[in-house]
């Protein structure tokens, strides 16, 4: 049986010499690699008490769907500003190559949910420390962060302390 790793496209040299971009759109396009990447992230939620799944605009919406939908959960979307039709909350922050702003509605979170937190990688951990803020900000509780794949040369992680962090792959390099 095929390890996910096997199933990630390593691409050297991208988006700058010396970086080797970790492509998940391969993962995406083998039926059991996609499969694999679901289950493993969905097992990385064993024991984690939730109300909510949250993904982030786009990959998270990829994993986070199929992990809500077979953990029978409602999911929400946190997405670029501007995108979402209702009263929003915002959260604007720096990524590795620039800044962002993420939104989501006001009211897709209750205060005193349990929330978890999908992406498919963790980079500077900028994202998603967005995206904690603006859950807390509206009383959600989160228990836990999961990625598909991390880049710990990037030390995501050192921003998302004190929360429960878990990825299925993690690559020592940026």
């Amino acid at each position: 049986m095929k390890k996910i790793e096997d199933y990630v496209r390593s691409i050297p040299d991208f988006p700058e010499e010396g970086v080797i971009f970790r492509d998940v759109t391969s993962v995406l396009q083998d039926a059991e690699g996609l499969q694999l990447a679901i289950d493993s992230m969905e097992h990385l939620l064993d024991g984690t008490e939730v109300d909510v799944v949250c993904g982030t605009e786009s990959r998270g919406f990829i994993f986070g769907v199929p992990i809500a939908y077979n953990m029978h959960k409602a999911f929400v979307p946190i997405r670029k500003k501007g995108k979402l039709p209702c009263e929003t909350v915002a959260m604007h922050y720096d990524l590795e190559y620039g800044s962002a702003e993420i939104e989501m509605h006001r009211d897709s979170i209750r205060p005193g949910q349990k929330v978890v937190i999908v992406d498919d990688l963790i980079a500077t951990g900028g994202t998603i420390e967005a995206s904690i803020k603006l859950i807390e900000g509206l009383g959600g509780i989160v228990t836990k962060v999961i990625f598909l794949m991390e880049l710990a040369g990037l030390h995501g992680r050192d921003r998302l302390k004190g929360y429960n962090v878990a990825s299925v792959i993690c690559y020592d390099g940026k």
